[in-house]
């Protein structure tokens, strides 16, 4: 019989990235009203998850003008569109209840920057990866080839540029070292 039950729970499951709670995540639900339907996104952090398999939920609070606003979602819920990881938090904690006292600044989770779980390690889950938007070169050829521009002519790299002509120190006479001040505008109009 749990055989039964169990593969039927099974059969509800759906793919969902990987967060917890700490992380910062944008919930794209779908909410009905009458006849219309539209998606609304709820962005903040997730404070909880709790159950498994099919039962499965999370809470996610946010500030809403001042207002702390709890939400909890059915995991595998088909009224939730899609869920977005947009930031990965740094807790050691899996119940955030303490950030239900607190408010403004306070209540921020710190980001975890670097190593497994980062946001750039993120990225690359999703299918982009960072490295796109940074080319490194590894593979140099020894000279590159010269550039072609109309009406230039192409300089020989051996030759070095002209060193800058060296400044003279000379000695600055400070008028206000001697004792008598410089005289300013309103002292020459006099």
């Amino acid at each position: 019989m749990s055989n039964v039950i169990e593969s039927i729970e099974r059969a509800q499951l759906r793919k969902v990235p990987r967060f917890k709670a700490g992380d910062t995540v944008r919930v794209h639900f779908q909410v009905i009203e009458g006849q219309r339907r539209r998606v609304q996104v709820y962005e903040g952090i997730v404070i909880k998850r709790q159950g498994s398999g099919s039962r499965e939920t999370f809470t996610v609070r946010k500030q809403s003008f001042g207002v702390g606003v709890e939400r909890t979602f059915p995991l595998h819920s088909p009224k939730i569109e899609k869920i977005d990881v947009t930031a990965i938090g740094d807790v050691n904690r899996a119940k955030l209840y303490y950030l239900r006292g607190r408010v403004g600044k306070k209540a921020r989770v710190r980001e975890r920057r670097y190593g497994h779980g980062s946001t750039a390690e993120l990225v690359k889950q999703a299918g982009e990866t960072v490295e796109d938007e940074i080319v490194v070169d590894e593979a140099a050829p020894e000279e590159a080839a010269p550039v072609e521009v109309e009406g230039v002519e192409e300089q020989d790299a051996s030759v070095e540029a002209a060193p800058e002509p060296e400044m003279a120190e000379e000695p600055v006479e400070d008028a206000s070292l001697e004792g008598e001040p410089e005289p300013t505008a309103a002292r020459a109009a006099e």
